[in-house]
């Protein structure tokens, strides 16, 4: 079934977010398309869906399984400043725990450093990617894919490690209500990230990943040790077997 792009529009709160709205049946991926509106000019807050991705991705390279008419697939064009663009990766795993929390009362959690987990399994993915002159950013893509009434089971590769809205509920959920709630909460916490208050506590309060021993993969270098806490720009304290400790800004987690 098709979403009602009215209905979504008439639950918006939003100043700028959703509000331009690129709505396609089907395309490889809306980070692509999303890129080629912003190489055009395209204002702040533009929001490009598609029902079905032919090529869907993830972080690191890895393919997102995106089935028509059952999920949310959504990249949003920002034009932040530089000082704004480390709270992206803050802003939108908390905004989507937020949406669903609203709209299902599930009690959503994240890995580090940004999927969203409903009892351990991945619920949603979060793909950004910035282009930047100089000192300046063009524009950031913020992608998120969103399992809503996706029947996980069916497919093999993932049944085991994904879930989504519709397996956690036993029902049916209003792709609409998520998807107007998640732009709601991300504008309002992108605007306080852009004042220079990134909402650090509540992502934090929902890590999963936190007192837990981690194996953690980044820029092709390996970490083992226990995820003592996270900084201010959101990098991960990584307290190492032989006691020394490190700072993480970013990478691929394994909870042991």
């Amino acid at each position: 079934m098709s979403l009602m792009i009215e209905s979504v529009q008439a639950r918006l709160r939003t100043e700028f977010l959703g509000r331009p709205i690129v709505y396609l049946a089907r395309a490889p991926s809306t980070q692509d398309i999303a890129r080629e509106e912003a190489q055009r000019g395209a204002p702040e807050g533009l929001a490009v869906l598609a029902e079905e991705q032919t090529a869907g991705r993830g972080r690191l390279g890895r393919s997102w399984e995106s089935p028509a008419g059952t999920n949310l697939y959504v990249t949003l064009v920002l034009r932040p400043q530089v000082e704004a663009l480390r709270s992206l990766s803050i802003v939108t795993p908390l905004a989507v725990a937020q949406a669903v929390e609203e709209t299902t009362g599930l009690a959503a959690r994240i890995k580090w450093p940004n999927d969203v987990l409903i009892a351990g399994r991945k619920l949603a993915g979060i793909l950004i990617e910035t282009e930047i002159a100089g000192q300046s950013v063009k524009y950031a893509l913020v992608g998120i894919g969103l399992n809503v009434n996706l029947d996980v089971e069916r497919i093999p590769e993932i049944a085991e490690i994904a879930t989504s809205l519709k397996r956690e509920t036993g029902r049916e959920v209003a792709r609409e209500e998520v998807l107007a709630a998640l732009l709601n909460h991300f504008e309002a916490l992108y605007l306080e990230a852009r004042r220079g208050r990134p909402p650090l506590e509540g992502w934090k309060s929902r890590l999963e990943t936190l007192g837990r021993h981690v194996r953690v993969t980044s820029a092709g270098s390996v970490e083992e040790g226990v995820a003592e806490d996270v900084d201010a720009e959101g990098s991960l304290l990584l307290r190492r077997d032989d006691g020394t400790r490190v700072t993480i800004p970013a990478g691929e987690v394994t909870l042991r």
